[in-house]
């Protein structure tokens, strides 16, 4: 469980079947053996979640805290990162889905076209996909112009506040369920949610800190709440038709991923601030209930 940047594409190669709007996919070499499982328990495991012959996992880029890309177009991140050491804990071909937002992320692994996923954690998505104990903790801020009166997180769910987020994001179906008066606006994905804002004169923008900090960078005039205004806890998933079994053992690779370093490692090599492991478990309040 090393440091993965020095893994070849094999000969299969990078296959882009788009662009980034429309389904990407990478096919990476796979490690054999199945890892701790036993003989009996790995056919199986693999049978529900590889019906292809492949681990199929979904890669949502539309969050830079899990997934970008590198120089040369490859996918990479902490979710890669995971799909990659779980496929080759399953001695299995690894399948990339690269999208650019989490709706359709979600409609991948619970339509049955991915196997796995990487989501926040939201009673919604749920319906059909069963989560891990999260393995990243990401922090949700509102971002306002310089000028704006708004001060404090409370004060955004009025009457004529507008706030823009990411079409299909945790954000978008947090703020739905909590906010009362504001007015939600939705950008094509989670990274053009500041354009939008400008583009639209709303009074505010939610989403990942890291994406609003970088976008305050880019466009003068711009500041972050001194507070966030919720804790996204972001998980690996599989559609719960797997059964639980699948659901299980992808829940117990989380929590060895977090106690052996990977997590934290994965993190460090991307680059990543603002998102910290999550502890072992599942004891934490869900921020989005």
């Amino acid at each position: 469980m090393g440091d993965f940047s020095d893994i070849k594409i094999s000969r299969r190669g990078l296959l882009i079947a788009g662009a980034l709007s429309a389904t990407a996919v990478a096919v990476l070499p796979s490690v054999a053996g199945a890892g701790d499982a036993a003989p009996g328990e790995a056919n199986t495991l693999v049978s529900a979640f590889a019906p292809t012959g492949k681990l199929r996992a979904s890669i949502n880029l539309g969050n830079p805290i899990l997934a970008g890309k590198d120089a040369s177009g490859a996918p990479r991140g902490v979710s890669v990162d995971l799909a990659r050491e779980f496929a080759s804990r399953l001695g299995l071909d690894l399948e990339l889905l690269v999208v650019d937002t989490a709706g359709k992320s979600v409609d991948a692994v619970a339509a049955g076209n991915a196997d796995i996923g990487f989501f926040a954690i939201d009673p919604k998505r749920g319906a059909q996909i069963a989560f891990t104990p999260p393995y990243v903790l990401i922090e949700g801020f509102y971002l306002v112009k310089d000028d704006s009166p708004i001060r404090r997180n409370a004060e955004v769910d009025a009457p004529g506040t507008r706030v823009v987020v990411g079409a299909g994001s945790a954000y978008d179906l947090y703020l739905t369920r909590e906010l009362k008066h504001a007015e939600i606006l939705r950008s094509p994905s989670s990274p053009t949610v500041v354009d939008t804002f400008i583009e639209t004169h709303a009074e505010a923008a939610a989403g990942v800190k890291q994406q609003l900090e970088a976008d305050s960078w880019r466009i003068s005039g711009l500041r972050l709440l001194d507070q966030r205004f919720m804790v996204i806890r972001q998980a690996m998933g599989v559609p719960k038709s797997r059964g639980a079994e699948a659901s299980a053992y992808l829940a117990q690779f989380v929590e060895d991923m977090k106690a052996s370093g990977f997590v934290a490692a994965a993190l460090e090599r991307r680059g990543i601030d603002g998102a910290a492991v999550a502890p072992a478990g599942d004891s934490m309040p869900d921020p989005l209930k």
